[in-house]
């Protein structure tokens, strides 16, 4: 756990992490079934669940209490049930029980779910009574710091990457800042960025600069990565001490050139061959940007923060996994970890590589998985040594919390997550706060 101190937070705004929220995520979840409402003016019926844990993890039994409220004049009559599946949507128990709400009144009904593996868990609440029929979905966690994952990652994954880290070195950078006046504000400067990656392609961002007198002053930087097919704009907060860097990966947004591809395409792009995939230019381009705040002497090079949400949370592990000048790992709802554990559990992205696996002779999603091996959040988890913040969403259905924790498990230095029980693709503003704080602590910025 990391130690916070206590800020001033109205000396100190948190308006450019929020703005950072969540760079931005690019898909949100539904906790929670639309209701059959009775007709009639005399109230409706309403229930919550409560789970008997603040984050919805447990030791061996789930608890939850479903509380119903019935503020009919009529007595209403039927079951309340519910369903428990794995990710993979495997049942693992059930109960239904008979109840009876007088009118105006409130009832409480415990539940408490039989002993279970270490893992994460949906549960589906159904309540069928005479004028209301519902289904609130959640999700809990048994264990989850026993989660490992089964897939192992390839012996030769440090070489490969150090391989591509080689290339990236002989690229001139040929870094370029370029002030868009019309983008400032009266507190921060703002420049476009723009430097050689990997195969000597073009990439751009936005640096943002507070605006002094002092010209020998230095600021600590966050990094901010992009979500998948976003284009990054210029951050302009109220901070006086940090820079801030929104940097546009290849293919994406001000750096779309050689590559631009429909949205649907950019995962699979060039996936037959690994050493050519598309994410082996992206994480580059991430280090490339390091390379940028090592050039600039105004910023202070050994106070990087790298954060990003969904793809950029990826992005966030993947280079704090291979470039040790990172200082801070923040990654919200980090994509693409424990790769092969998301066939059968999830939508995105693998009916994406699963439709362009069929589009080429040869190819086959075993290979496919083969390659993304070198690409899995896991495999980079390992290497990083730097303090790291994860957020997740119980209800996650692109980053499900199996996958995260068997990620979050492997880093080997200090950590902490933070678990939105009821979020999807998402964090909330907690989190952010709690990475501002921390980054501020670490930095000592006061």
């Amino acid at each position: 756990m990391f130690k916070i101190s206590k800020y001033n937070t109205s000396k100190y705004p948190f308006r450019v992490y929020m703005l950072l929220l969540l760079l931005p995520l690019l898909f949100g979840a539904s906790a929670r079934a639309q209701a059959k409402k009775p007709a009639g003016n005399d109230g409706d019926v309403s229930t919550e669940l409560i789970a008997h844990d603040a984050d919805a993890i447990f030791n061996s039994q789930a608890s939850f209490t479903f509380s119903v409220k019935n503020k009919l004049s009529s007595e209403e009559t039927g079951t309340v049930s519910y369903l428990v599946t794995t990710e993979k949507g495997e049942r693992v128990a059930e109960k239904s029980v008979s109840v009876s709400i007088g009118s105006y009144s409130n009832k409480d009904i415990d539940f408490d779910v039989p002993a279970l593996a270490p893992g994460f868990y949906k549960i589906n609440f159904m309540i069928n009574v005479t004028d209301y029929d519902d289904t609130t979905l959640r999700a809990f966690g048994i264990r989850p710091k026993e989660i490992q994952s089964q897939y192992a990652r390839p012996a030769d994954f440090d070489e490969f990457w150090q391989k591509a880290k080689d290339e990236l070195a002989k690229v001139k950078p040929n870094f370029k800042l370029t002030p868009v006046p019309k983008k400032s504000t009266s507190d921060r400067n703002v420049f476009e960025i723009q430097m050689q990656s990997l195969d000597n392609y073009t990439i751009k961002g936005w640096l943002t600069v507070p605006k002094t007198k002092n010209p020998h002053r230095k600021f600590a930087v966050l990094l901010g990565l992009p979500g998948y097919q976003v284009d990054l704009d210029p951050i302009v907060g109220s901070d006086d001490d940090l820079a801030i860097i929104t940097l546009n990966t290849r293919g994406q947004g001000t750096s779309r050139g050689p590559i631009d591809t429909r949205r649907d395409e950019f995962i699979s792009y060039k996936l037959e061959d690994k050493e050519r995939y598309v994410m082996r230019g992206v994480i580059m381009d991430c280090v490339r940007a390091i390379d940028f705040v090592y050039s600039q002497p105004n910023l202070i090079h050994d106070n990087i923060l790298v954060s990003g949400g969904s793809m950029g949370g990826y992005l966030a592990l993947a280079v704090a996994g291979v470039d040790k000048r990172v200082s801070l790992c923040s990654a919200q709802n980090p994509i693409l970890c424990d790769i092969r554990g998301l066939v059968n559990e999830v939508d995105w992205p693998i009916t994406s590589i699963k439709k362009y696996v069929a589009t080429q002779p040869g190819l086959t999603l075993d290979k496919a998985l083969s390659n993304l091996d070198y690409y899995d959040g896991k495999n980079f988890a390992q290497n990083i040594s730097c303090p790291t913040l994860i957020g997740i969403g119980l209800l996650d259905p692109f980053a499900p919390p199996n996958n995260e924790y068997a990620t979050y498990n492997l880093i080997p230095g200090k950590k902490k997550i933070m678990v939105f029980k009821n979020l999807g693709h998402e964090i909330s503003g907690k989190y952010k706060e709690w990475e501002g704080r921390w980054m501020r602590d670490t930095f000592a910025l006061f």
